[in-house]
């Protein structure tokens, strides 16, 4: 099989790992699935992991503390402005309704937490940042315009995998999926900076849902 026919082969796979997601067949995150799916095809391509971005950055300071503060921004970006915009939008809040067992449980919350950090921001950024953006660039020939629309695509198919929470929902993840994929992007393709920015975005996420101050929890 050659590059391209492989490569083709591995998004068929990948999307149809997210589309049963969706369709609730994957049980707890579709992260379990897909990463063994990146860790098969990089084997098989004889590629380190480097190759999707997933490396230690130059400087592990200043990385960590620009993810900490992109974080920060795109969750307060998203609550106290984009989700109202969409919300009003589409006449309905995106639908946390499912996540209101963690008000005001705090080993809820720790649980989740931790999945957050495993599932979500080291899965999510490796397969989605990482792998799903390098396969779809390097099939445009990974030039300037194909890492753009390899950003726009992976965003797309990103909030979709969010249909759980409504159209509203699902929108606001591909806008915050479009912003991890520019920073990742913006910081030479290395997945530290998004990994600690979506980490640290969920993580206040969680915490103004125990606190019971998150949008579309009483939907």
């Amino acid at each position: 099989m050659n590059a391209r026919a492989a490569i083709a082969l591995e998004l068929v796979l990948f999307v149809a790992i997210v589309v049963a997601d969706a369709y609730g067949l994957v049980p707890l995150s579709q992260t379990i699935l897909l990463v063994p799916l990146v860790w098969l095809a990089l084997r098989l391509q004889r590629q380190a992991w480097a190759s999707i971005g997933f490396a230690a950055p130059p400087d592990w300071t200043r990385a960590i503390a620009i993810g900490v503060a992109a974080g920060l921004a795109l969750e307060l970006f998203a609550v106290t402005v984009t989700t109202p915009w969409i919300s009003g939008l589409f006449g309905v809040q995106p639908d946390h309704s499912d996540l209101k067992f963690i008000v005001g449980s705090l080993p809820m919350l720790a649980l989740f937490l931790a999945l957050n950090w495993t599932l979500a921001a080291f899965g999510e950024e490796i397969c989605f940042r990482g792998f799903l953006m390098e396969r779809l660039a390097r099939l445009g020939g990974s030039t300037t315009l194909a890492w753009g629309v390899s950003l726009v695509l992976t965003s797309l198919l990103f909030g979709w995998g969010h249909t759980e929470q409504g159209v509203s929902g699902w929108v606001q993840e591909g806008l915050s999926g479009f912003l991890l994929g520019a920073l990742f992007l913006a910081t030479r393709r290395n997945l530290v900076v998004p990994i600690v920015a979506h980490g640290v975005s969920n993580t206040l996420a969680f915490v103004l849902i125990y606190l019971g101050r998150y949008p579309g929890l009483d939907l």
